[in-house]
């Protein structure tokens, strides 16, 4: 079986969102030995309610290329869980640094419309990944079971990374579940949260040279005897 190329620490300190990939897919037997490793996260009273559909090949093809159309045909996106957010002071800031960086990375100036609306476009064609896996959970459950599908998320990508495979979470990829459900024949109640995108780094794509900065501890966390 292969080994992991680093330790947790480094994959930790490590992690970045890749958004540029080479066509290389990740073998079968890579595959089932990440997702073992994933398989491991906790849940609450150990219900493991992660659905998990990946999707390689033609199938990821045909998904990317039905989520390009929508995309570009100004279909309206019907996430299957509400998204409610307003990004405000610290917050806010903190997601216009990021978009900043990303942006002068890919050499997108602030009044590029056309830049702008391409870098959206990317989400949807997967940042041309081999690979890309849905996460969802039942949609009877609510926002603190998706939590336990949020930590499955981590210990997936934290495993990928440990094993040299880049991976990028898109909330995009919530926009369209009737897709996914049909693409893995799924019922009606299972609800789709998220997707990752997953491959090997392509290191030529300037978007993979942004990086980010983390607040200091003192920011989020305290301490108190």
């Amino acid at each position: 079986m292969p080994n992991p190329t680093i330790s947790l620490v480094d994959s930790i300190t490590s992690r970045r969102s890749i958004r540029g990939f080479l066509p290389k897919p990740v073998s079968q037997q890579t595959l089932e030995q990440v997702f073992q490793l994933a398989q491991q996260a906790p849940s609450n009273c150990n219900t493991q309610p992660w659905k998990v559909f990946v999707a390689s090949g033609a199938t990821k093809d045909k998904l990317r290329d039905q989520f390009v159309a929508r995309q570009q045909q100004g279909v309206a996106g019907n996430p299957d869980f509400e998204y409610v957010s307003r990004w405000e002071g610290e917050y806010r800031q903190r997601q216009v640094d990021c978009a900043v960086a990303l942006y002068n990375e890919m050499g997108i100036a602030r009044d590029d419309k056309a830049g702008r609306l391409h870098a959206v476009q990317r989400n949807f064609e997967l940042f041309d990944a081999p690979h890309i896996v849905f996460l969802g959970m039942d949609k009877n459950f609510g926002s603190t079971i998706a939590l336990d599908v949020g930590i499955y998320a981590q210990t997936l990508m934290l495993a990928m990374h440990a094993f040299g495979i880049g991976s990028c979470a898109m909330g995009s990829m919530r926009a369209y579940p009737d897709l996914v459900r049909e693409a893995f024949d799924l019922d009606d109640n299972v609800g789709i949260l998220l997707g990752i995108s997953f491959g090997y780094e392509d290191s030529e794509v300037d978007a993979n040279r942004t990086r980010t900065v983390r607040e200091p501890l003192s920011q989020s966390v305290t301490f108190r005897e």
